[in-house]
């Protein structure tokens, strides 16, 4: 479990689904900017930051090269971790395949399944949201692939030229590769991360579930004191959550 202190005057901010690169790269830049600029804006009262996956919609490490582009972020990321701002991110079903560079370069630490946090008394369970609960088998059979380290070991050998290119490709055709569903809302009842939400709450009480990769903001009452929220997208919706210490709300970017 991660114990996060919080100052008084300080926020944890939560966001997720940006696709960075998709469509195209010059198509998913004004995103960017408008990314880049709520991350300079919240610098002042951030005491923590959480990046929910899907930062890009494309990213495969090599052993000596990342993907190109996306510098402005990246910077804007260091910049913030440099200033002592905590920042953890969470791979979504589009960049999975990361490793260490964002630990080596960046030093802000990647997790690959849903983790505790606590903080001023309150216990989240936070993630990206894929392949869990019922549903979703398309993509976890392709996932079981796609994490093979002798699939990844094959992968590898493609020029990265070659191994970009069809695996941008791929991420923007391909559906059931990258995992996006009707992203209209289906109703508590048929929504899979609530069903999973539930079935946590039967052995462990958590106040708030935090997941993305529905594309879909969303604030849901599970009873009992607990909330599910997902983050939405920086795609058509440019919300994000923010917890004050007391209480988690969703927001919408309006800048």
């Amino acid at each position: 479990m991660l114990h996060l202190p919080l100052a008084e005057d300080k926020k944890i901010y939560f966001a997720s689904d940006n696709h960075l690169g998709a469509p195209t790269y010059q198509e998913s830049r004004p995103r960017e900017a408008k990314f880049v600029a709520w991350l300079d804006r919240i610098k002042t009262d951030a005491g923590a930051i959480f990046l929910l996956g899907d930062l890009f919609d494309f990213w495969f490490e090599y052993k000596t090269v990342v993907p190109k582009g996306f510098v402005r972020t990246l910077g804007k990321l260091a910049q913030l971790r440099d200033s002592g701002i905590p920042i953890y991110f969470f791979v979504g079903n589009h960049d999975l395949w990361m490793d260490h560079y964002f630990e080596q370069e960046l030093d802000i630490p990647v997790y690959r399944h849903p983790i505790e946090v606590s903080c001023h008394d309150k216990l989240f369970l936070i993630g990206h949201g894929d392949g869990l609960g019922p549903g979703d088998k398309g993509y976890k059979r392709m996932k079981k692939v796609f994490t093979n380290p002798f699939c990844k070991w094959l992968f590898r050998w493609l020029h990265p030229d070659i191994g970009v290119r069809l695996g941008q490709y791929l991420s923007v055709e391909n559906k059931l590769i990258s995992g996006v569903e009707d992203i209209h809302f289906l109703g508590a009842d048929k929504e899979w991360l609530v069903q999973y939400c539930k079935r946590k709450l039967e052995t462990k009480h958590y106040d708030y579930f935090l997941f993305g990769h529905r594309h879909l903001p969303m604030t849901i009452d599970l009873g009992g004191g607990a909330t599910y929220i997902n983050t939405g997208d920086w795609i058509h919706y440019y919300t994000y959550a923010v917890f004050d210490g007391k209480k988690l709300e969703l927001v919408k970017n309006e800048k």
